[in-house]
């Protein structure tokens, strides 16, 4: 599977540094799979203050492919759905801890329900990771967001992008391409 189409898969249209970032490469890598994936019609980059990398409609084609044909090659599907079930009861608490924390009425209760909340994803994303080690990448980034909020970042549970509830989305979206579910 190629690392930086199924992160562009999954975070959208993005800058160099925040693919790479995400994708655990160094830039100047990123840089030149990105161009070769461009030259194959599969990215393409808008120049300037606010462009990026983002998928063509081709590249969206062969990242879907690619996801199927990995969750097929190591017989993963059933864990994985499993897995995606276990998201879906979490992902509307996460969405109600999201709203809590932007009204603030107790903000110390909510940074800890976080807290509490983490926990339970991490066995959830430990189940897919054990059969898919792609999405351990997850753990440490929510786990890093979280760490982050707890010492006093606060922006790093919903307005950043690499907030926790960023990083949720894009496992969210990472379980819907992998197995295959339109959004």
């Amino acid at each position: 599977m190629n690392t930086l189409l199924h992160t562009l898969r999954c975070i959208g249209f993005a800058t160099l540094d925040r693919i790479a970032k995400i994708a655990a490469l160094p830039e100047p890598e990123a840089e030149s799979e990105l161009i070769d994936l461009a030259v194959a019609g599969l990215v393409t980059r808008l120049p300037g203050e606010f462009g990026g990398w983002g998928l063509t409609d081709r590249g969206k084609e062969a990242a879907s492919k690619q996801a199927a044909a990995e969750l097929d090659a190591t017989g993963a599907r059933p864990r994985v759905l499993l897995a995606f079930d276990e998201f879906l009861v979490l992902n509307p608490e996460l969405l109600d801890l999201c709203t809590a924390w932007q009204v603030r009425s107790d903000a110390a209760k909510v940074l800890a329900l976080f807290a509490d909340f983490d926990r339970r994803a991490s066995a959830v994303i430990a189940d897919v990771a054990a059969v898919l080690p792609r999405f351990g990448r997850y753990r440490e980034r929510l786990s890093a967001a979280l760490k982050l909020a707890l010492d006093g970042r606060t922006e790093y549970l919903t307005d950043e992008m690499e907030s926790y509830h960023a990083i949720w989305f894009q496992l969210h979206e990472d379980l819907l391409v992998t197995l295959g579910i339109p959004r």
